[in-house]
């Protein structure tokens, strides 16, 4: 019998050549008025995306103030120093250029802003729950983390290092314009980790010990193999449009809660473990993903051996011949050689990262307590689990 499940899904999505050009209509459609436009690098800027965003919103009437800057494992400071433009210029709506990163810290800027007599930080230590947040929106260029129609949002404190997610469906955004052509100067290892980042959010809610909705993972599975066809198209063609639609469609597919549908509680445990990572050394998120993927795989899947093996069969083409066991390994090799093929690393030493013992042992009293003790739907994990990945994954 599947598992009882509530699906969300408010976002409404403005995808294709050109869209960016309607972004001052849909702020006035979601009644926005004062507008803090959030980005990244000066790359919006300079390549004109900003001005053809900007110039029509001012036209049509909308007050607007620009905020540069985020980086990659975006951090605290940047969303308190939007709190601040925001409650001087009394702003009432965010808007995102760029990918999950920005995303994430309008996000964090617009709880801020809507109970400004609290710290946001506490929401993602998990002391408090937002009461409200004010409208959010995006022009993604980024396909990665699907944080333009997800609940999530994903912050580091720079000061203390620790790279925390609260989620909330009152963050869930407005819209989001998705112009793939907007993706096409990315570099490849951008692209390829987004689409690892993309296939995770899928992965954490297919390894699950109650999954047993046939139509979730026919459409899990078909979202994995489309993404993995696509991200190797990219890698020898980076300006392939169908390539850069199909990833950019299923990145919002594969974290707005779809994917997951009837499956019980989604693991993400692989996802914890990549938060300390980043916060500790800073590295690209979907590339730590792909370098602790396989040694958290190997330590989970005799838990759900099934399901292993399915997936070995049904997305990675391995003959369903053998053991699950025997599967299961077979598919994780697999993995494996795809990661290698679209340049993703998979382990530590790969990734750039030799931590030390005390650095192990770190990481692991982080991610337990930001799990709150434990964390896993595959197989519950706790500190020790935790350490015992980390080393695997040297």
């Amino acid at each position: 019998m599947a598992n009882n499940f509530t699906f969300y899904s408010p976002t409404e999505i403005v995808f294709g050549r050109g869209t960016q050009g309607s972004t001052a209509d849909y702020i006035k459609k979601y009644h926005g008025s004062r507008v803090l436009v959030v980005y990244g690098s000066e790359r919006v800027v300079k390549s004109g995306l900003m001005d053809s965003i900007v110039a029509p919103m001012r036209a049509a009437g909308l007050e607007c103030w620009l905020l540069g800057g985020v980086v990659p494992n975006p951090h605290l400071g940047k969303v308190y120093e939007g709190i601040g433009i925001g409650k001087r210029e009394g702003v009432d709506f965010l808007l995102a250029v760029g990918g999950g990163s920005v995303i994430d810290t309008v996000k964090a800027i617009a709880y801020g802003l809507a109970e400004p007599e609290e710290d946001v930080w506490t929401l993602f230590e998990h002391t408090r729950t937002a009461k409200a947040c004010l409208p959010v929106a995006s022009v993604l260029t980024i396909a990665a983390a699907g944080s333009e129609s997800s609940n999530s949002c994903v912050i580091t404190n720079e000061k203390t290092g620790e790279k925390r997610a609260y989620d909330d469906d009152v963050a869930r955004p407005k819209f989001a314009v998705m112009n793939p052509e907007l993706t096409l100067t990315l570099p490849d290892y951008q692209t390829e980790s987004g689409c690892t980042d993309i296939m995770m959010h899928t992965m954490e809610r297919y390894f699950t010990a109650t999954a047993d909705m046939e139509l979730t993972d026919a459409i899990a599975e078909a979202l994995l193999r489309t993404v993995m066809e696509n991200a190797k198209i990219l890698h020898t063609r980076p300006d392939d449009y169908k390539a850069r639609a199909e990833v950019m469609w299923a990145g919002s597919l594969a974290h707005n809660g779809l994917t997951g549908c009837g499956n019980g509680d989604a693991d993400f445990a692989t996802h914890m473990l990549e938060h300390e990572l980043g916060g500790m050394f800073d590295v690209t998120h979907g590339a730590g993903l792909a370098a602790l993927w396989p040694s958290w795989a190997r330590y989970v899947c005799a838990s759900v051996p099934g399901r292993f093996a399915r997936y070995a069969v049904q997305v990675m083409g391995v003959a369903p011949e053998g053991t699950e066991a025997e599967l299961a390994e077979k598919g994780i090799r697999a993995m494996e050689d795809f990661y290698r093929s679209i340049g993703m690393p998979t382990n530590l030493r790969e990734l750039g990262l030799a931590p030390t013992e005390e650095q192990l042992r770190a990481l692991a009293r982080g991610c337990a307590a930001a799990c709150g003790g434990s964390r896993g739907a595959a197989k519950v994990l706790y500190e020790e689990d935790m350490y015992n990945i980390y080393k695997m994954a040297l």
